[in-house]
């Protein structure tokens, strides 16, 4: 029975991806992840002297978790289970659970529980292992693409050790690339194949530091292309292109980098690079992000950051808004962009922002009187004998249709709360306010 079963699973390893069947065997074979796994950290030495507690390893796709997970299987001396957030459930977990406990309580064992896809689990899945991690009945290896602080419970993530990989240097990728054309046992190397000019750097560009996606597109190109005559399989760049499809975008709309690329298109904006804008916006659309998501960012952005330094930002981004919603996409990608460099290249200011977190600062902490009596509402008979309006100075009555008097009430007649700046109109706005006698 043994003989059919390692027969079954050596055939099945065969079978098997070519990403799965590179995965390194030893801590020396894993490329990548120096920061972590580097000789004397932390991580490398827990796991050489099997002295490991739960963590978390959290990563974009293809970049060595799950293969690292499996690598602290073959240097532990606990039992090791493996489950997927997809396909597993809380009975599935308490049975596990309850398994380690009597192993531990008979034997001594520890289990240690790979958990792929652990952001897959909801609140009360996750609270079922918190018990046992808490007391160690398991020690957890939860892998997950999305950002733990988002989609993990706190008091399961405050157990665990967060371990952060980062995507593949392109020098990585490169090396397990030619490590599997090498490898004639679980690699390529079976094959004659040579990467003509361009097709190596081609496929490192679209993987974008993933190992799967590399490996997995070289595989394809390789099965897909005969040998030319003197038996060699040339892979060209538009062998890849053609094997590899499209550059997998990493990109998730309700996670981390959904947020981190709307960040760096909002602070881009800001920045005045319209490049960047252009690039982050482009990277949104691709990914499939809701284009009137990215429209209402911008709206928000000319109010805020450019302001009065060009009032007609803020027109610019509305219109955009709007001919999205007329033309949809993927034409409206178009205005959609024209706002993004018109606002990118627009003069800044801050002011009008700034000026309503001043104000709405002292309504909220402090006492702000009443509105004057001069400012009061005087349309019914009763509240002119009440005093209100009685002083009111109607400024288009006087030159230049401005004439001084008090608008704010009296605990805070004194406070400025839009300060213009030097830029684009506001300069302009800032000079008229000068002249009528405001400090800014």
């Amino acid at each position: 029975m043994d003989l059919f079963r390692a027969a079954g699973e050596r055939q099945r390893r065969k079978e098997a991806p070519l990403a799965d069947r590179m995965r390194p065997k030893t801590l020396d074979e894993f490329t990548g992840q120096e920061e972590i796994l580097g000789p004397g950290k932390l991580l490398r030495r827990s796991i050489e002297a099997d002295r490991l507690g739960s963590m978390i390893l959290f990563g974009p796709p293809g970049t060595g978790k799950t293969s690292l997970a499996l690598l602290i299987a073959g240097y532990t001396q606990a039992r090791f289970e493996r489950l997927n957030a997809v396909t597993s459930g809380v009975t599935e977990v308490r049975k596990l659970i309850q398994e380690a406990g009597e192993r531990l309580a008979l034997y001594g064992q520890k289990t240690v529980v790979f958990l792929d896809e652990i952001h897959r689990f909801n609140k009360a899945q996750q609270d079922a292992l918190l018990p046992a991690v808490e007391d160690g009945t398991i020690l957890l290896i939860g892998a997950t693409t999305e950002n733990p602080y988002y989609e993990l419970n706190a008091p399961l993530l405050s157990r665990c050790r967060l371990f952060r990989l980062s995507p593949l240097k392109r020098g990585d990728v490169e090396a397990i690339i030619r490590r599997a054309l090498a490898d004639r046992e679980n690699g390529l190397g079976e094959y004659k194949v040579e990467l003509t000019a361009g097709a190596m750097e081609h496929l490192l560009d679209v993987a974008g530091g993933d190992a799967r996606t590399a490996l997995n597109g070289l595989e394809l190109a390789v099965l897909s292309t005969g040998p030319a005559t003197d038996g060699i399989r040339y892979i060209t760049p538009e062998i890849i292109e053609d094997s590899v499809q499209q550059k997998v975008i990493r990109y998730d709309k309700n996670g981390d980098e959904h947020y981190n690329t709307v960040s760096a298109f909002i602070k881009s904006l800001r920045g005045s690079d319209p490049d960047a804008a252009l690039f982050y916006l482009a990277r949104m659309l691709a990914a499939g992000e809701d284009p009137r998501f990215i429209a209402r960012r911008m709206v928000i952005a000319a109010a805020e950051d450019v302001g009065n330094a060009d009032p007609r930002a803020l027109t610019v981004a509305v219109a955009a808004a709007q001919a999205l919603e007329m033309v949809g996409l993927p034409e409206g990608r178009i205005p959609l962009a024209q706002a993004a460099v018109y606002l990118a290249t627009a003069p800044k200011s801050n002011a009008a922002y700034l000026g309503i977190d001043r104000a709405m600062a002292d309504v909220q902490s402090q006492e702000t009187g009443e509105v004057p009596l001069h400012l009061r509402d005087a349309s019914h008979p009763g509240s002119k004998m009440l005093g209100h309006g009685k002083g009111y100075l109607y400024p288009h009555d006087y030159p230049g249709h401005y004439v001084r008097q008090q608008y704010l009430p009296d605990p805070v007649k004194d406070k400025v709360y839009y300060q213009p700046s030097d830029q684009g109109y506001e300069k302009e706005i800032r000079k008229r306010m000068v002249e009528r006698g405001k400090n800014n």
